[in-house]
């Protein structure tokens, strides 16, 4: 298995290379031409939580044959009996033009996903069943655009999303403890699945935490309607961690843009405001860590035939405007990046080994409550 991620992530890398190389050369115009949509939008049928009672709309639950969220690197193995029930959201698997939204049975998105699932899901198998869902992701090029097919993609997305959490707290215990996580386009979606499943509502005090994670959260815009404060401490329950990361010298203009051009989910614009900032080698917000607290980046092997852990190779720190920074470009993953320095594809692998010891960390913290 390991050998087959390990070449699929070697495909994700050229795709990552080859975004970036294309944006450097012909800047984002090109890139709408080549990856918006031109197709109509089509309001499909959404898919109720019923469906989602189904072995094959999940991309990962506890009794699937084959589960990619069990994977693990040389030296961890994921729980027996994992105490909590953990929903993940995967980010854009996705990447064609020929529709606004992902067929559920694409089967290139969908490995992808299950590779996304390998490189960020399994950090937290020690301590949860991991239950993923296959959703109709928007594709790629929707967030390339501000025309109208691109929210309506993102609406029927959610919607998805949403079926597919009401009906995973059916299939799991009901008072079982809860970690929420996503990334990028699965963080979107969990930000707004807080504001309408969890934010004063009785399940927010089942939740762990929720790792929103590749998108930005503003601390006054966005996270006053999530139901759950920022993690401060590196032991609480109940709150959110998010971090976006880059090496340096970081540009995060692209990001930057559409923030500040953005509403958040209070209503209020985003413009100027701060964004949560989670360290995750020490689990807390605007904290510096050096490499050695770095428990373990997962990597690649040279050779690409198996993937290891590398322990104390980057060290983190939150900058003022909110955004992860990892130093001078890493010599093994140094360039798969996207413009700008941007590790956005690695924020959960550059500190594997870390978030795993933050969940643990947070479920035990939880039980003594």
């Amino acid at each position: 298995m390991a050998r087959k991620f390990l070449y699929a992530f070697a495909i994700l890398i050229f795709l990552v290379i080859a975004a970036a190389l294309t944006f450097r050369l012909y800047g984002d115009q090109l890139m709408r031409i080549a990856l918006v949509p031109s197709s109509a939008f089509q309001a499909l049928p959404g898919v109720d939580a019923r469906g989602y009672a189904r072995a094959e709309m999940w991309l990962a639950r506890p009794d699937k044959p084959g589960n990619p969220a069990l994977w693990t690197p040389p030296g961890y193995k994921p729980a027996a009996k994992p105490r909590a029930a953990m929903f993940y959201i995967h980010p854009t698997s996705y990447l064609e033009r020929a529709r606004w939204n992902a067929p559920l049975d694409d089967k290139i998105a969908n490995d992808r996903a299950a590779l996304f699932l390998r490189g960020q899901a399994t950090a937290f198998n020690d301590s949860a069943a991991i239950w993923a869902p296959r959703y109709r992701q928007a594709t790629f090029g929707a967030f390339l655009t501000g025309k109208q097919e691109a929210q309506q993609a993102l609406n029927l997305a959610y919607g998805d999303v949403l079926s597919a959490f009401d009906a995973f707290l059916t299939q799991i215990g009901p008072d079982q403890p809860i970690i929420l996580a996503g990334h990028s386009q699965g963080a979107l979606h969990l930000m707004r699945l807080l504001r309408e499943r969890v934010a004063g509502k009785p399940l927010a005090k089942r939740i762990v935490a929720a790792w929103v994670v590749g998108w930005p959260v503003s601390r006054t815009a966005d996270l006053p309607a999530l139901g759950l404060p920022e993690c401060k401490t590196a032991d609480e329950t109940g709150c959110i961690l998010s971090w976006e990361s880059f090496a340096e010298p970081a540009d995060p203009a692209l990001i930057f843009d559409s923030y500040n051009a953005s509403t958040g989910l209070t209503g209020k614009a985003r413009k100027g405001t701060a964004m949560i900032c989670t360290n995750p080698i020490t689990g807390t917000p605007d904290a510096a860590a050096p490499a050695s607290d770095n428990r373990g980046t997962l990597v690649p092997s040279q050779d690409m035939a198996t993937a290891t852990i590398v322990a104390g190779g980057l060290p983190a720190r939150c900058d003022d405007r909110g955004f992860l920074l990892i130093g001078p470009p890493p010599e093994k993953i140094g360039k798969y990046v996207l413009p700008g320095n941007n590790y956005h594809v690695f924020d959960y692998s550059l500190f594997w080994a870390n978030v795993r010891a933050d969940a643990a960390r947070r479920l035990a913290a939880f039980d003594t409550q």
